[in-house]
């Protein structure tokens, strides 16, 4: 499995010194433990089912391990899940730094209000989608960047998981779930993955149909997360310039504009039923 080292989008930033300093100390952890079990590197990648290169570049630090790699090295080295447990410092570490603030904030969060003006969350999307949109950025991303850019989505869909689970607020535009991004298939699959979501206890999915009259969303996107704390933090194109805000006035600003957004769009159940009929027609 000699492949899985040259896989991109598992590569070190060098320029993020938090996410190198994570992965070297994960390498070095597993290094001393397959030392102290008398392996050599290459009868460890033998165990393991990978390549003795890859075993190399993960033990100096130069190579984010997969989530399955930690599992499986926990099992070899015999290390009671000791091992396994170091995944959730790595998966911080392949988080960008500009967003390793909002997975943070995501992973507390009781509960997450969204409207998007012209996007579909990326909570929400496949991973399909999430490729064709990274695929359409300009300046076009690398490739590393795109699978790092899908890897990250990927992992705050465990958000879904949680338990308890947060309460989970979605407006989405009628343009948004019309326009084929990707394809009519990806758009297929797409809307398909929105009424699995929309079924979710903890999962409210509302459309803003475009002949509505009067739209206080005319403002731009809105995102809010609360805390159990009873401390939120929002952002919107309309409020501080989109700077992320924690200023009771500002953030009542953004209840009062996003609770005027819901009350405005289809009901969830009407909603659903009006996604089924686009995925009917698509």
């Amino acid at each position: 499995m000699e492949r899985e080292a040259e896989e991109p989008g598992w590569e070190v930033d060098p320029d993020d010194e938090q996410g190198a300093a994570i992965v070297a100390f994960v390498g070095r952890q597993l290094r001393a433990r397959r030392e102290a079990a008398g392996m050599r590197a290459v009868e460890f990648g033998t165990a393991m089912g990978y390549g003795e290169g890859l075993v190399y570049k993960v033990e100096s630090g130069k190579r984010i391990p997969r989530p399955e790699y930690l599992d499986k090295a926990d099992e070899v080295l015999g290390a009671g899940g000791t091992v396994a447990v170091m995944k959730e410092d790595v998966e911080e570490a392949r988080y960008p730094r500009k967003v390793r603030r909002l997975a943070r904030m995501e992973a507390r969060a009781v509960d997450l209000f969204w409207y998007g003006a012209h996007d579909i969350h990326g909570l929400l999307q496949t991973e399909e989608y999430m490729r064709a949109l990274f695929g359409m950025q300009q300046p076009a991303y690398e490739q590393a960047e795109i699978e790092q850019g899908v890897a990250v989505r990927m992992a705050r869909r465990a958000i879904f998981d949680r338990s308890p689970a947060p309460a989970l607020s979605f407006v989405l535009e009628e343009v948004a779930l019309r326009r084929p991004l990707g394809g009519r298939m990806v758009l297929r699959r797409q809307l398909e993955r929105l009424l699995e979501l929309g079924k979710l206890r903890a999962v409210s999915l509302q459309v803003m149909p475009t002949a509505r009259e009067e739209h206080a969303g005319v403002g731009g996107s809105i995102e809010m997360l609360r805390f159990r704390d009873g401390s939120a933090v929002g952002r919107s194109p309309g409020v501080a310039s989109g700077r992320p805000v924690e200023d009771a006035k500002q953030l009542r600003v953004l209840a009062l504009r996003y609770g005027t957004i819901r009350a405005q769009a289809l009901a969830p159940s009407e909603s659903l039923a009006f996604i089924e009929k686009l995925l009917g027609d698509t």
